[in-house]
């Protein structure tokens, strides 16, 4: 039988990430849209593991002044 999709692959997880830290504001950037807001898993590429570990981490990096929360 023939596939009509693609199975979903995980970015992060393809990548080696197995946990974000907060500090490292260069690779957290990457998962910001030009706005300021998290990108979706969709765009990501992530699994729900991975989106909250991401969105944890941003969310402690905006709290401590190390990205903002709103790019004009």
């Amino acid at each position: 039988m023939a596939e009509f999709y693609k199975t979903k692959q995980n970015k992060i997880y393809n990548e080696d990430i197995n946990n974000f830290d907060y500090k490292d504001v260069k690779t957290l950037q990457k998962y910001l849209n030009s706005v300021g807001k998290i990108d979706t898993r969709k765009k990501t590429g992530a699994s729900m593991k991975h989106q909250r570990m991401l969105a944890v981490a941003l969310k402690r990096a905006r709290h401590l002044g190390l990205l903002p929360f709103v790019v004009k």
